[in-house]
Parts: structure tokens; sequence; C-alpha cells
């Protein structure tokens, strides 16, 4: 067997690429969800595949995106051409809203995620699309949460409203202690979460914004889209509403596909209250029998929830 030792990293590693790379498997295997983001071992083609993320999104961003996004990736000063190092991208985040992009393994159970979110700490993917799958992929990447996302988060009453949605997962778990029954809790939870996966998806996600020009982008899942952001504002089939609470914790959706329904806030401050009024939901109970369908709760997301330690 050929040691490694001497050997650079893109000589034994096929780099960051998303569901190949080894270093995230290894880090998964040791049960290790935080992690640090090892730079040296992208390749060439990790960083070209973001290079042209960049370059496709770059006109759609001109066009379609919301001034607070364009505001953010410019506060930011990503570099066009290579990946982030998310130390850079703190540096320049931390000190306008107090959030820092922290580096994950992959998949993060729903409590410790909204939790996160709590702490303006944002659970952040390190590995990269194949640059021949740069159109579609069904599970975020470095681009879809630092390109997509993070601009978001320089924007302080964005920011308020994501530490307020953290705040509410809190509450859904204080509540659910209070409920004696395992069957019970678990139905309570498992509705919750459903609801409050979907108002993320509808809003952080695939949120749509009135504007000064009309509607705006400012879902993470579009901003990180060349081909949805463009067919969210524009195409003729996609049906656009003012967004209402019941609507949206109550609609399931699907992730292999464009989405065909996309709801509409009229600024942040409204986002913040619909966070608000999602909250006084769940303390009256409207949101604990919500209609069944996707997203799917799984374990590990109800285990989040029964095993928080709260403060």
């Amino acid at each position: 067997m050929q040691s490694s030792i001497g050997l650079s990293p893109s000589r034994i590693s096929p780099g960051l690429t998303t569901a190949n790379s080894p270093f995230i498997e290894q880090a998964k295997r040791a049960g290790q969800l935080y992690i640090e983001q090892p730079y040296e071992l992208y390749s060439e083609e990790n960083h070209q595949a973001w290079k042209k993320l960049y370059a496709r999104l770059l006109p759609c961003w001109d066009r379609y995106a919301n001034p607070h996004f364009l505001k953010g990736i410019h506060s930011l000063c990503l570099n066009p051409d290579r990946i982030p190092r998310l130390e850079a991208v703190n540096s320049f985040l931390s000190p306008l809203t107090g959030f820092q992009a922290k580096a994950v393994s992959g998949y993060v159970p729903s409590f410790v995620f909204f939790d996160c979110l709590r702490n303006r700490r944002f659970p952040t993917t390190i590995t990269i699309r194949r640059s021949d799958q740069l159109d579609y992929l069904p599970e975020p990447d470095i681009f879809h949460d630092v390109a997509g996302h993070v601009p978001m988060h320089t924007d302080k009453n964005f920011a308020e409203a994501l530490v307020r949605f953290g705040e509410c997962a809190h509450t859904a778990a204080e509540l659910a202690a209070g409920i004696r029954g395992p069957d019970t809790r678990v139905h309570y939870l498992t509705s919750v979460i459903k609801a409050m996966a979907r108002f993320f998806w509808f809003t952080i996600e695939f949120g749509l914004m009135r504007g000064r020009d009309g509607l705006k982008v400012y879902g993470s899942g579009l901003l990180s889209s060349h081909g949805e952001i463009a067919h969210a504002i524009e195409a003729p089939e996609v049906q656009r509403y003012p967004i209402q609470l019941e609507w949206a914790i109550n609609q399931s959706f699907e992730i292999n596909h464009y989405q065909p329904l996309l709801f509409i806030v009229d600024s942040f401050d409204h986002l913040f209250s619909l966070v608000d009024q999602l909250e006084a939901w769940m303390k009256d109970g409207k949101l604990s029998n919500v209609a069944p369908g996707e997203p799917e709760v799984n374990e590990a997301d109800l285990k989040s929830f029964l095993h928080a330690e709260l403060d």
C-alpha cells in the first residue's frame, strides 16, 4: 500500500464534493456535528463549481433579488472565483448582526437547528455540488448556504426574525414537556415541527417580498437556483399569494421540482409579526393538528425536541 505521507490533499481526496467526501463521511461516523472547514481539501473542480454558480446567478440577483440581499452580498465581499472561508465570511457578518456561519457535517436535527438560529449561529454545509450538477441539488451545499442564506443574515430586521423563530422552538419544547402521555406528546410535536418546517420553507427558503419595483425574491432556495429564481417571478403557472399563516402551515411541499406555490410578505417587520403569530397559535393549540403531508418528521427531529435542554 502506498503511503499518503507527502501527498497533497488533491491526490488523496476528491475534494469536498457533496455526497462524495471522505472527510464528511468520517466526521459523521465519529458523531461530529460541528466541524472545522478544512479549506485545503477543496479541489480545483470545487472552486470551479463555485465560480460557475456565482457567474450564472449574478445577473439574476441584479434583476430578481430584493435590495436587502444585494446589500448583504456586497457587505460580505465574497470572492466570485473561490469558495469562501467561513472565518472570512464571519468577519464581515458578525459586526452587522451578530450572526455567524457555523460549519456542520450534514443534517442538523430540527431543535438543534432552530436553537442555533436563536443563538445567532447558522449551520452551514461546507461541501459543494459537482460541476455537472449545477442546476439542481436536493440537499444544501455551501453555495446554497453562503451565497443564498448568509447575505440575508446581514439585515438586522431579517436577523431578528430568525432569532425569534428559533425562540419558537423553545416554546414548543416547553409545551411538549407539559404533556403527560407519550403518544399525545409525539403527536403534538410531529404536528408542530411540520408547521414550523412549512413556515420556514415558504418564507426563509422560498419567500417573495413586495418592493418598489414589484415582487422580489428573498428566499434562499430561490436565490441560489439559476433556473428557479426567474421562474418564481415570471412563470405564469406559479401561484403567488399574500401570505396567510393558516395557509402556509397547512400546505405540504415537494423538493424535487420548481415550486408551484409561493407566498408574499410586505417586509421583514411583517415576517417578524408572522413569527409572533406562529408562537401565539402554538400556545393556543392551533398547531397541534395541522394538515398531513410533507415534510415527514423523522425520529431524529422528534428526539431533538424531546431531549431539549431548556434554559
